[in-house]
């Protein structure tokens, strides 16, 4: 009977671990890719309420309407929501990274979610769009 020293290896074990290493790494590279897409969005959203924000701080209207005050005040809580999103998805797309990529060097599959951060921002965006509209319309 031959002992582990003198066992002939199977040059495929070593090609199945070296398949699985790159198998891992590439599906760490891709949650990086997609927390930096994450990232970029959440930086355009708050950027774009900084925007709304200050632009409607700024504008001074020579014979404003009884309108203009409740549209100026409306649009400047509009880019607030937008800047308060933005940072709460940050948030959350660093903890979804994180508490992915502890799963992953643990050796664990993802968790995927019935609500993943996609659909809840998406979902946000449209109440917080919804309620601009309500509140502009709405007398």
């Amino acid at each position: 009977m031959l002992d582990e020293a003198t066992k002939p290896t199977d040059p495929r074990v070593d090609l199945a671990r070296n398949r699985t290493n790159m198998a891992d790494f590439r599906t760490q590279l891709a949650l990086d890719r997609t927390t930096l897409a994450w990232i970029r969005t959440t930086l355009t959203m708050a950027s774009f309420g900084f925007g709304i924000v200050a632009f409607f701080r700024s504008i001074r209207q020579p014979s404003p309407s009884e309108e203009t005050p409740k549209l100026q005040q409306g649009a400047i809580h509009f880019g607030t929501a937008l800047i308060l999103l933005g940072i709460a998805a940050t948030v959350l797309a660093g903890l979804s990274h994180w508490f992915t990529l502890r799963r992953l060097l643990r050796g664990e599959s993802p968790v995927l979610t019935q609500w993943p951060l996609s659909i809840t921002v998406a979902m946000l965006c449209a109440v917080i769009g919804l309620l601009g509209l309500w509140a502009l319309f709405a007398r």
